[in-house]
C-alpha cells in the first residue's frame, strides 16, 4: 500500500478527534460508566472498526480487508485478557471508581503513541531483515507455550518504567481528584499520574506480543497501526463492560495461545517460502482469518458453559449444606 502523506494525516487526524472528544466527555463528568453507557460506546467503536474495514474491502480488496478484520479481533482479543492486569492495577493503587476512566484513557493514549513508534521501528526493520520473521514466528510460538500453562498473577508486578518514576519523582501518598501535581512546598506528583504510567507502560510491553503477532498477518504498516488504535480506543468502556465477566473466560489464554502459535508457525512458513523451500506453503489470508475467529469462537462458548456449570455446581453445593446444617 503506497499512500499518500495526507491518508496518514487524515487517519491519525481523525483518531485524535475521536479521543479528544472522548477525552472531554471524561473530564466533564468524571464517574464510573453505566452499562448501557458502556455498551453503546463499545458497539460505536466496534462499528467503526467494521465500517473502516468494509471501506478496506471495497477500495483495496478482499486481501487488505481481511487483513484488517484478522490482525484488528487479535488485536482486541489481546487487549480483553490484558483487562485482568489493568483491573489489578486499579486495585493495586487504590484508584477512586469516578476516576478510573481517566486514567484509562490517558493510559491508553500513551500506549497509542508509544505503539506508533514500535510500529514504525518494527515495519522498517522487517523490510531491511527478512530474518526477523523467523525471531517473531519464533517469539510468537514460545508466548503461545508460555500462555498454555498461564495463570493470572495473584499481585501486579511494577516494570522498570514505573519503578524509575517512583524513584526520580517525589510522590504524595494520597489523591487529590484528578490531579496528576500538586504543590505542598515543591511540586509533587500524586499516584495519579503514576498510576497512568503504570497503565501506559504496561499496555506498551503487552505490545511484545501484539505487534508481532499482527505483522504475522500483514506488512502494511498502515494496517497495523489502525488495527492497534481500533483495538485501543474501545479500550476504556470495554473495561467496565466485561469487568465482571472476565473471570468467567476461563479458556481465553488457552485460545489466545493457539490464535499466537497459529500466527507464529505461520510466519515461520511464509519465511521459508520467500527462501524459496518448496514444502513451506503461504496461507491466505481467509484461512487466517477463519481460524482466529472459530478458535475465539469456541473459548469463549467453552468459557461461558463452564462457568455456568461451576456455578450450578456452587448453588446445589450451597443448597445441599444449608439443608444438612437443618
Amino acid at each position: 500500500m503506497n499512500l499518500p502523506f495526507w491518508i496518514w494525516a487524515a487517519t491519525i487526524g481523525g483518531f485524535a478527534v475521536v479521543l479528544a472528544f472522548d477525552f472531554w466527555l471524561v473530564s466533564r463528568n468524571p464517574r464510573e460508566p453505566s452499562m448501557r453507557e458502556c455498551v453503546a460506546w463499545v458497539s460505536f467503536y466496534v462499528g467503526l472498526a467494521a465500517a473502516f474495514g468494509a471501506g478496506l474491502l471495497l477500495l483495496s480488496g478482499p486481501g487488505h480487508g481481511g487483513e484488517f478484520f484478522a490482525g484488528w479481533i487479535t488485536e482486541y482479543s489481546l487487549s480483553v485478557d490484558n483487562l485482568f492486569v489493568f483491573l489489578l492495577i486499579m486495585s493495586r493503587f487504590r484508584v477512586p471508581r469516578e476516576y478510573r476512566q481517566k486514567v484509562l484513557l490517558i493510559g491508553i493514549v500513551l500506549a497509542l503513541v508509544m505503539r506508533g513508534a514500535f510500529i514504525a521501528a518494527g515495519a522498517g526493520a522487517v523490510q531491511r531483515f527478512d530474518w526477523l520473521f523467523y525471531v517473531f514466528g519464533a517469539f510468537l510460538v514460545y508466548t503461545a507455550w508460555k500462555l498454555i500453562g498461564h495463570e493470572e498473577e495473584a499481585e501486579f508486578s511494577e516494570n522498570l518504567a514505573l519503578r524509575t518514576v517512583r524513584r526520580v519523582l517525589p510522590t504524595t501518598d494520597t489523591y487529590h481528584g484528578a490531579r496528576l501535581t500538586v504543590h505542598h512546598g515543591r511540586r509533587l506528583v500524586t499516584p495519579m499520574l503514576i498510576v497512568m504510567v503504570a497503565i501506559g507502560t504496561t499496555d506498551l510491553l503487552f505490545a511484545l506480543d501484539s505487534i508481532p503477532a499482527i505483522f504475522g498477518l500483514t506488512k502494511e504498516p498502515y494496517l497495523v497501526f489502525t488495527a492497534n488504535a481500533f483495538a485501543l480506543m474501545g479500550l476504556r468502556q470495554l473495561f467496565f463492560l466485561v469487568g465482571g465477566l472476565l473471570d468467567r473466560l476461563v479458556y481465553l489464554s488457552k485460545g489466545l495461545s493457539v490464535v499466537l502459535a497459529f500466527i507464529g508457525l505461520k510466519l515461520i512458513m511464509e519465511a521459508l517460502h520467500h527462501d524459496g523451500v518448496p514444502w513451506a506453503p503461504e496461507v491466505p489470508i481467509l484461512v487466517s482469518l477463519g481460524v482466529i475467529v472459530g478458535t475465539l469462537a469456541v473459548t469463549t462458548v467453552l468459557s461461558l458453559v463452564k462457568s455456568a456449570r461451576d456455578a450450578r455446581r456452587a448453588r446445589e453445593r450451597e443448597t445441599v449444606e444449608q439443608a444438612s446444617g437443618r
